[in-house]
Order: C-alpha cells, then sequence, then structure tokens
C-alpha cells in the first residue's frame, strides 16, 4: 500500500512534466491546424489563403484600445507561428507526426530543433566553398615556401656566386649594346643583377619535397577532380605488380627497386625525390630493396650517428647529467 502512494504521485508529476516539454513546441497547447481553421488535408494553397484572411482580422493596427491590441498581438503571433510551421513540407511532417505520437516527446523535441538550428545554407554549396578555400590556402602557402626557399639559395656563397658568373655574362653582353640614356644606374644594375640571379636559380635548382615549385595537378580541387583516375591508376599499378613480381617472379626494375627503398624508409614521394641522385644510385649500388641489406644498413647508419654524437661536448656533457642524476629530472633550474 505504501509503494503505490509514492508510485501515483510520481507518476503525476512524470506527466505533468512531458506537458511541460510539448508545450514550447510548434503551436504550444493548441493545434496549429485549429488555429488556422483548417483540416490536416488541407493544400498549401488553402493554408497560405486562410493565412491571409485570418492576418487580415487580427492584425493589432485593425484594432483600437490597449486590451483589444494585445489580444489581437497575441493571436496573429499564433496564427504566423502555425502558418510557418505548415507552409514547409519537412516541418508539417514532423508535426504531423508529433500529432500521431504524442508519447515520443524527447523524438519531438530533437527533430523540431533540428530542423530550426540547421543551416538553411545549401550543403553542396558549402563543399564547394570549403574545397575552394582549402584550395586556395593550399596554393598560396606552397608559393610562399617556394619563394622562401629561392630567397634561401640567392643567399648561399655557393649558388650565388656561380648564379652571378652566368648573369655577369649576360648583364655584358647586353650593356655592351646599351649606349647613352641607355646605359643604368648603379641600383638598376644591382636590381637587374638580382632579377637575373633569381631567374637563374629558378631555372637551374631543382627544388625538391615541401619547398618545390608548386602545381595546379596537386591542389585540392584538382585532386578530387581526376581522383577516379587516381583511383583506376592505382589500380593498374597494383595490378601489374602482383602479376609481374608475385606470379610470375619477374626481376624488379630501376622504378620498382627505388619504390621498396623507398617504402622501407618511410618517406613521401616528394621527400624521397629531394634525395640527390648520387645518394639515390648508392641506394641501388647497396641493394637497399633487399630486407636483409636494408636492415643491416640501417643499423650501421645508427651505429654511426651514435658515434658521431659521441664526439660531440654537448651530448657527452648529457650523458654524465643523466648517469650521475637519473632520468626524468631535469628542471628549468638546471
Amino acid at each position: 500500500m505504501s509503494l503505490w502512494r509514492w508510485i501515483f504521485p510520481l507518476c503525476l508529476v512524470l506527466v505533468a512534466a512531458e506537458a511541460r516539454l510539448l508545450e514550447g513546441l510548434y503551436c504550444g497547447r493548441e493545434n496549429c491546424y485549429d488555429v488556422l481553421n483548417i483540416t490536416r488535408d488541407a493544400t498549401k494553397q488553402e493554408i497560405s489563403k486562410t493565412y491571409r484572411q485570418l492576418a487580415k482580422i487580427h492584425h493589432p493596427d485593425v484594432h483600437r484600445g490597449e486590451a483589444a491590441k494585445k489580444e489581437a498581438e497575441e493571436r496573429f503571433k499564433a496564427i504566423a507561428t502555425a502558418y510557418e510551421i505548415l507552409r514547409d513540407d519537412g516541418s508539417r511532417v514532423d508535426y504531423d507526426y508529433m500529432l500521431d505520437n504524442p508519447q515520443e516527446y524527447y523524438a519531438h523535441y530533437y527533430r523540431y530543433y533540428r530542423r530550426r538550428v540547421a543551416p538553411k545554407v545549401d550543403v553542396r554549396l558549402v563543399v564547394f566553398v570549403t574545397i575552394t578555400v582549402i584550395s586556395l590556402i593550399q596554393y598560396f602557402s606552397w608559393w610562399q615556401r617556394y619563394e622562401s626557399a629561392i630567397k634561401y639559395f640567392m643567399t648561399v656563397p655557393k649558388y650565388r656566386h656561380k648564379a652571378l658568373e652566368i648573369a655577369q655574362q649576360q648583364e655584358t653582353a647586353r650593356a655592351s649594346k646599351r649606349t647613352g640614356k641607355q646605359r643604368l644606374s648603379k641600383t638598376e644594375q644591382k636590381e637587374e643583377t638580382d632579377r637575373l640571379i633569381r631567374k637563374i636559380i629558378e631555372e637551374n635548382m631543382d627544388i625538391q619535397g615541401a619547398y618545390a615549385k608548386p602545381s595546379l595537378w596537386d591542389v585540392l580541387w584538382v585532386q578530387l577532380i581526376i581522383s577516379p583516375y587516381t583511383l583506376i591508376k592505382w589500380l593498374v599499378w597494383n595490378i601489374r605488380w602482383f602479376w609481374k613480381f608475385i606470379l610470375l617472379r619477374q626481376p624488379y626494375g630501376e622504378e620498382e627497386k627505388y619504390f621498396i627503398i623507398r617504402k622501407y624508409m618511410k618517406m613521401g614521394q616528394h621527400k624521397f625525390n629531394a634525395i640527390d641522385e648520387a645518394t639515390k644510385r648508392e641506394y641501388l649500388e647497396l641493394e637497399l630493396w633487399r630486407k636483409e641489406n636494408f636492415n643491416q644498413w640501417k643499423f650501421e647508419q645508427e651505429e654511426a650517428m651514435k658515434k658521431e654524437l659521441a664526439q660531440k661536448p654537448s651530448y657527452r656533457s648529457i650523458r654524465r647529467y643523466m648517469k650521475s642524476h637519473g632520468p626524468g629530472r631535469i628542471t628549468f633550474e638546471d
């Protein structure tokens, strides 16, 4: 008996809470169809026509007196709310679902606020703008890195002197043709020389890796457009590899050997391309495409690096400190 005495009030509280949950949705406690005085089978034309008629009747400007205006304003808001809900197909479907399934109040809340909060912009336009912005940022950031690489090489004595020799030869040939007013001042000659040095470095310096000259083929938009071709090319390449080197056991070519070496080194294509040709030829001579050769070469490289570090005074001091104090005890005070 005492159990039922607690269950009954709890049920009343839950029912009241559910009623308050649904009160803030759509037309509240009123039925949107009853507000517009139409049936659930009404068409869009009938809804619009009824709304215009009721809006003229209940518009606050039509009424006189504060009480009448206030009552008309509340009624006008209810009519406008009902019209906004029923004129939209998606919102009307959600509202009809709520009328048919009133017990699913949490689902109604989700449907109602999902539609109200969801952006009105077409998703395709958002995707288009996003990809375009990313592509532009990619391209201009690549150009900035390329510009920084060119400016750096213009300051390196080794490359600057070589380019300056070529630039002076070209400038001498041009200066011999200039006479009188056509001759350049010292400032103009310096600017012309710098421009020639930059041009020579750009034409003769093969910059690879992250600082390579940007190409439109690498931006996101172009990559998405040619992605079917890229996918087909990847499938053909893998099928060819499986057929030639796994089934038929044919020997690897130079391109395939470089691919295996790059895979063992865990390098991307751009980073591997930045390695000079002499080093790549050395990789082939050492037969690093063979797993056992690569593991031995990697071990030797690591040992050589350890020996090189051991010769540095700074590394020896760190080793002594770690030996006496132990790991994980270095602080800013130290």
